[in-house]
């Protein structure tokens, strides 16, 4: 079956990700295919340094992090000035948990089991400054339960960390019963966002969260070490951070000792020197997602999400991702025996998937994908498994 006509818009793009001429890449919720432009960034960046030195830094090198985050805001539905940029998600996370005190009564945070373990142990460290954090169950490794999240934040809670999709499972969850409950007994929500911008339709601003965090790594094909933390321009002024470097000073270049005098606006959230090399490198994903539009890259996703949610189920492969379209991300988590080996042998076969223990192999079309590729890989897993050993054994078998 060839691509619909109206997708030829999208596939007009794939010559823009070399990978995709050496291998069938399916992979981008673990890292986005690099765009070729991003070597002209890259080549842009080592030129300034080679040829203007520390005078780049007055040249447009102290101000990347705001440029980079202002690119990054339609994306994710923020307004400019909003974001900060940093090493990786945790950091903005960190930063987000030092904005609050764990002191008083108001001391919990809640957490999913199915959060990325990174949040887990974050959060699980603020314990030694009162922190109490509390992890709601769920049901099963597939879907998150909204509702005992919303039951778990009462007047004590600081902070709710909530993830808009299942980095396991890619379960899109609603975020916005969440937010409405947290905010009407005065608690502070964090969207984690990294399985889902660029992917899936995110407006920041109309949801009314308090922090957003995530990374460039996966569906914003903008490579890893750059980070991004979003901020509500209201609360800009209210917080301040405990995780704070020279860069978050309101003049740093005075370099002055002692407490730090917050700048005003998103430089408050900054810690140190900026990471200026991938601040380079994830301009060029943040421009082509912003130029398609998330609207049409979601479009595509769900065609290649359910074609091969589709062939799988036809084979009688168990699926650990919802079914729904409005409670899906943009990955398809594919349960069979021996998954790891599997994913092994798919890899050796230039059909580059992952996979994740307790989950499954999991396989992300984008939107510079097609549906010959979605074929592709469902025949050479089928023909995998139909080896003798093509189940892996006992050393691929899911935990």
């Amino acid at each position: 079956m060839v691509d619909c006509p109206g997708m030829d818009a999208l596939l007009s793009w794939r010559a823009e990700f070399p990978i995709l001429d050496t291998c069938t890449y399916l992979v981008s919720h673990s890292l986005g295919a690099m765009p070729t432009r991003t070597e002209t960034y890259l080549a842009q960046y080592a030129r300034e340094w080679g040829t203007r030195g520390v005078r780049a830094w007055y040249e447009g090198w102290w101000e990347i992090g705001r440029v980079t985050g202002d690119l990054l805001a339609p994306t994710i539905g923020a307004a400019p000035g909003t974001i900060s940029m940093h090493q990786n998600a945790t950091v903005a996370q960190s930063i987000v948990a030092s904005c609050l005190s764990y002191d008083g009564p108001r001391r919990k945070i809640v957490v999913q089991d199915l959060d990325f373990p990174s949040n887990h142990y974050l959060f699980h460290g603020f314990e030694r400054f009162g922190a109490q954090v509390v992890t709601v169950a769920s049901d099963d490794a597939v879907r998150g339960r909204i509702d005992r999240v919303v039951d778990a934040i009462d007047e004590r809670t600081a902070l709710v960390n909530l993830s808009l999709v299942l980095f396991r499972s890619a379960h899109l969850q609603d975020a916005a019963p969440v937010i409405e409950k947290a905010h009407r007994v005065g608690a502070r929500v964090v969207l984690d966002l990294y399985q889902a911008a660029g992917a899936v339709p995110i407006d920041v601003t109309a949801l009314g969260t308090d922090f957003a965090v995530g990374g460039s790594v996966k569906w914003l094909c903008g490579g890893p070490g750059a980070g991004y933390l979003y901020v509500r321009p209201d609360l800009m002024t209210q917080l301040r951070p405990a995780v704070v470097g020279w860069a978050g000073h309101a003049d740093p270049f005075q370099f002055a000792p002692g407490a730090v005098d917050y700048a005003d606006g998103v430089e408050r959230f900054q810690s140190g020197t900026p990471n200026v090399p991938s601040l380079y490198s994830a301009r060029a994903g943040y421009e082509i997602v912003a130029e398609i539009g998330v609207p049409a890259i979601r479009e595509r996703s769900l065609r290649l999400t359910r074609r091969l949610m589709n062939a799988a189920q036809a084979r009688g492969w168990r699926l650990n991702t919802p079914d729904g379209d409005h409670e899906r991300g943009a990955s398809v988590v594919i349960d069979i025996p021996g998954g790891a080996a599997v994913t092994q042998a798919l890899q050796a076969r230039d059909v580059i998937v992952d996979y994740r223990p307790g989950a499954g192999i999991r396989i992300a079309p984008h939107f510079y994908n097609t549906e010959a590729e979605i074929d592709h890989a469902v025949a050479v897993m089928e023909d995998i498994l139909s080896q003798p050993a093509g189940a892996g054994g006992e050393s691929g078998e899911l935990s």
